[in-house]
């Protein structure tokens, strides 16, 4: 089996920066890492700390506008032992690619950057996005990624920066550790400001609790039965895992999927979340809105053996338990 370097000791630093902190990956792997007593400074708008029910319980630690990172990792830049980059715009309809490109590819080289000159580990998101179609499959085999054809400009934009991250390794310049994790559809508490780009889990959960039926899109591809479009969903207690385990044990280097290795249809999640609800199935189709037929991926599935070659080899979370676990939070946080 394939061993990949791990480095340990890379950083003396004692703080993890978390960008995204305020948002879904960002905010769960801050609450983590607080839990055990990990030192944290929090990344993000400041305004969007301690705005959502889901914050009341976590502490940011040392709160960092992400307009301010920069100039704050210069000044404080040997107390840092690591970098976990999970701020990006990750809406998929977004269509602005000079938005994109500054939130998503210009922050993330200037963070390399800064990781590089002070010599820490640096931990990224990239995304399944960059896949597009899959039509030529979901190997994360560093020698395929130039060959990958996102279908929007989000994916785009991940795309970018993993091959930008790629070219200067080869030109020397890099932190001593880096990992670019290709995040598939992760699920779980703490999502709900993401609205229309939540998961299907929480928005069938509102619609089943609201109207006792849950709607998926029709297929429009010929071969796909409706409700058979499949994803692999991730739940975001094994995403954060990950992470906290990649802080613990950097990698020498390079870009891996992160999902859980098989892909489920829509209609397996549906029916998990009835079940986690003591419901009695109720689905609709609806037509796929047309700006998004042509962008739509009916299929993703991500092969997980590099990662776990590499040491991270956790046993996944099943759909049925982490659909069960989140319906869980969610209706506890109704009642509050």
């Amino acid at each position: 089996m394939v061993r990949f370097p791990v480095v340990r000791g890379a950083s003396t630093g004692t703080h993890v920066v978390v960008t995204g902190a305020a948002g879904f990956v960002g905010a769960r792997t801050v609450q983590a890492l607080g839990e055990r007593g990990q030192a944290v400074v929090s990344v993000d708008r400041i305004d969007r700390f301690g705005t959502r029910p889901e914050h009341a319980s976590i502490d940011f630690g040392t709160r960092v506008d992400m307009d301010a990172i920069d100039a704050w990792l210069a000044k404080h830049g040997s107390e840092v032992r690591a970098i976990v980059h999970m701020g990006a715009c990750t809406d998929t309809r977004e269509t602005d690619r000079a938005y994109l490109d500054t939130v998503n590819v210009s922050s993330s080289r200037q963070l390399w950057n800064r990781a590089a000159q002070l010599a820490v580990p640096f931990i990224y998101a990239s995304s399944a996005a960059t896949y597009g179609a899959g039509a030529a499959g979901y190997d994360d085999d560093e020698a395929l990624i130039p060959t990958l054809e996102p279908l929007n400009p989000y994916g785009d934009s991940k795309q970018q920066f993993d091959l930008w991250a790629l070219a200067e390794e080869r030109a020397g310049r890099r932190p001593p550790n880096w990992t670019g994790l290709k995040f598939f559809n992760v699920y779980g508490f703490g999502e709900r400001h993401k609205g229309p780009m939540s998961s299907v889990v929480i928005q069938a959960f509102d619609q089943i609790r609201d109207r006792g039926r849950v709607r998926l899109f029709r297929s429009h591809r010929e071969g796909v039965a409706d409700g058979h479009q499949a994803r692999d969903f991730v739940f975001i207690d094994d995403v954060v895992s990950v992470l906290l385990a990649l802080v613990d044990r950097p990698l020498a280097r390079g870009i891996f999927n992160l999902g859980s290795g098989r892909a489920r249809t829509f209609l397996d999640l549906a029916h998990a979340v009835f079940s986690a609800m003591g419901r009695p199935p109720a689905i609709e189709f609806i037509d796929t809105p047309a700006d998004l037929q042509k962008t739509y991926q009916y299929f993703t599935e991500a092969p997980m053996a590099r990662l776990r070659a590499a040491g991270y080899a956790k046993t996944p979370t099943s759909l049925e338990d982490g659909v069960a676990s989140y319906v869980k939070d969610l209706t506890a946080a109704a009642t509050v």
